[in-house]
């Protein structure tokens, strides 16, 4: 039996979709003063890769300037999110669940924290971590880490929940740690995760096998 859960915010609690056209309009605008030296369809893929990737990995991914890079930082470093959110409609399923639940995060401190805020979520999880690669070199596999040490878990004791193969599943299937993986559109593999779904109907019955 689970004793805890660790779930990623962006894609796996609501959809970054909802926000982005009021949240990223100044990083588009500024992408779109760029748009003569992307490549091929790559400007686009960007824009999609923001909705689900930390800025910085974008920037490196897609080979952005110096300029563009420093000045998106500046924008997403001080940016944040204070208009209503909503979860998507099956996180229901999880926050009404009897177990310890921790929030681990990437990306931009301020920009995390309003929209933990603006989802009201703060009181459904025992700890909320956000890794800021701006700020600190630790990552979220150091996070999950330094979760069971200080709270007596052994990896058989967690279920990690996200959307990034690349990200949070990556780093827990890397400690050995059960992992499910949130893919409502059913973009990847079922062998990236230890489970995987379009809906997180399967976690209740997950955690409580034996």
């Amino acid at each position: 039996m689970k004793r805890a859960l660790i779930l990623d915010l962006d894609n796996t609690i609501y959809p970054v979709k909802s926000i982005a056209d009021k949240l990223f309009a100044p990083l588009f605008k500024l992408m779109d003063q760029y748009r003569q030296e992307f490549s091929g369809g790559d400007f686009n893929a960007a824009i999609e890769d923001i909705m689900k990737k930390p800025f910085q990995k974008v920037a490196d991914t897609y080979k952005f300037n110096r300029e563009l890079t420093e000045k998106g930082m500046d924008l997403l470093r001080n940016a944040t999110y204070d208009e209503a959110m909503k979860p998507f409609e099956d996180y229901n399923l999880i926050k009404d669940l009897a177990i310890t639940k921790y929030l681990v995060t990437t990306g931009f401190l301020k920009l995390q924290q309003s929209k933990i805020k603006s989802l009201r979520i703060e009181k459904h999880f025992e700890d909320i971590f956000i890794v800021d690669p701006d700020t600190t070199s630790m990552t979220k596999r150091d996070v999950f880490l330094n979760i069971m040490m200080q709270n007596n878990l052994q990896k058989d004791d967690l279920l990690v929940i996200g959307d990034d193969p690349e990200s949070e599943i990556e780093a827990a299937n890397d400690l050995g740690i059960e992992t499910f993986l949130y893919d409502p559109d059913d973009n990847h593999k079922d062998d990236i995760a230890t489970y995987k779904s379009k809906d997180f109907e399967l976690i209740k019955d997950i955690i409580s096998r034996s």
